[in-house]
This record gives C-alpha cells, structure tokens and sequence, in this order.
C-alpha cells in the first residue's frame, strides 16, 4: 500500500497547537504521511504573558531537511507556514522549481497570532515576488491578504474579493482570503477565487477565542487533501468542513492560549 505523502515547511510551536505541529496532527487525521521541513522555533515565555520568542534554523540545516525529504522519499503535496527571512522564503520557492513540486499550499504567515505587524516587512515583498506565484493555493487572512494585495484594510467581501483578485494576479492558481467572524456577515466566510469566478465559502459562526493554529490546520489539510488526489475546490472543502470542526470543538490549554481540536472531525463528524 502506498500512502500519500505531504511536507510542511513551518516553525515549531512548543506549545503544539501550531506550526508543525498542528500540521502533522492533520496530515494524520486526514491519512496521510506528513514530514517537516523545521524552519524556525517559537517558544512563549509563561512568564510575560505568554510572549512570543522566535529563534530561526539556519538555511544549510534547512536545505539538508528538504534534501532528505524530497529527494530521500517524495511526496505528493507541501505547505508552507511560518518563513521567517527571505533567504528561507526564497528556498521555499526556489525549491519548489527545481524538483517540479506540484500541490503547493502557501500559508503566507507574517505574524504570530495576536500581534498585528508583520515579523519583517521585506518579508511581504518576498512573497510576493517569489513564493506567490508558485503556490497552487494561498490562504492569507485579513492582514496577510492586505498586505499581500497592497491594501490599507480589509473590512468587507468586497474588499476580500478586491484582495483575492490582485493576489491571483501576482500568480497564485487559487487565493483563499480567509474573513472568519471578522467580517459583517450571518456566517463565518471566507472568499475563494480561481482566476474567473469567486466563491463565498460560509460555516457557522463559532464564539470562541479558541483558534491557536487554525491557519495552519486549514492550510495543512488542503494540502492533506491535494496529497491523496483530490481536485483543489474538493480538497479546500473538505478542509472547510475540518477546520469548522476543530474550532466547534477547540479548548483552553492555559490562561493565555486555546488550540483546535485536531481530532474532531474524525471524532465527532464522524468522518
């Protein structure tokens, strides 16, 4: 039996709600093999509130991860997620190229959850001159997809589908503006665009402050999905329905953070 095989290319988040971490959860809920490509640790300090500390992996240890990977086994899709130079997101890409590397999800993280700057602003610029265009699927929230797009905010629909459209225009097969409970709206909605036609991709609106990580488990379980074949709007679906779960059943970890729950499609979708 060969199983599918996906590879992320994020942080560690110590706490496990995150980054890889949460990317490996979901590969395996969604069977399939998942492999890291580890470019950054973040650790939260429980001594200041839970303060983010960000201590990158040099590009040669990330080069030789990627050479294992790709090169040592395969795989069949990837994701990225928190890149935190150019130099690292300039590999993604390049790598990408070089090994002819198909279903390609690009998470463009450019903060840590809860702050609203981005970690380095030439970062942005980098995406979208070299990753953006190689991705098959980008999924930028409000923030990322302004900053993306060239936008000052993103308070409406409106304003996602005029995001969507400028960063598909950068090269990007399908853009996914991601507007959550953040935008006026009955239900929690994001904008899907292929280049001719936008979506609105609408589920429950869940109140809860309980989303560490949920990026990066919708990013991941597109990816998932693209790994065992699937076609890109089935495969965003069905990431669609994971996420609204995980966040229905999300819990608090501590006084500061609360994750989604990884397992709680399988558990309580019954899928």
């Amino acid at each position: 039996m060969t199983m599918p095989k996906a590879l992320t290319i994020a942080g560690s988040d110590s706490s496990g709600g995150a980054g890889l971490q949460a990317d490996l959860k979901t590969f395996q809920e969604l069977g399939v093999y998942g492999m890291t490509a580890i470019t950054t640790i973040v650790a939260m300090d429980p001594h200041n509130r839970w303060a983010h500390q960000v201590f990158p992996v040099d590009l040669a240890t990330i080069e030789a991860q990627l050479e294992t990977i790709i090169v040592g086994v395969g795989i069949d899709a990837l994701k990225t997620g928190m890149l935190p130079t150019t130099d690292i997101i300039e590999l993604a890409a390049r790598t990408i190229e070089k090994h002819g590397l198909k279903n390609a999800v690009v998470d463009p993280v450019m903060v840590c959850k809860g702050a609203d700057e981005p970690l380095h602003p030439e970062n942005t610029v980098c995406y979208r001159e070299t990753l953006v265009p190689k991705a098959t699927v980008v999924t930028p929230n409000l923030f990322e997809a302004a900053q993306l797009a060239g936008l000052p905010r993103i308070e409406t629909i409106e304003d996602m589908k005029e995001a969507a459209g400028r960063i598909h225009e950068l090269g990007a097969q399908y853009v996914i503006v991601k507007g959550g409970r953040k935008i006026p709206h009955d239900y929690a909605v994001d904008v899907l665009y292929d280049g001719k036609t936008f979506e609105l991709l609408e589920s429950e609106r869940i109140e809860t402050t309980y989303t560490h990580g949920a990026g990066c488990t919708f990013s991941a379980a597109i990816a998932a999905e693209l790994a065992k074949g699937r076609p890109v709007k089935d495969a965003i679906a069905t990431a669609k329905a994971f996420i609204t779960a995980a966040i229905r059943h999300s819990f608090p970890l501590n006084e500061y953070v609360g994750p989604t729950h990884h397992g709680a499609y399988r558990r309580y979708e019954g899928k």
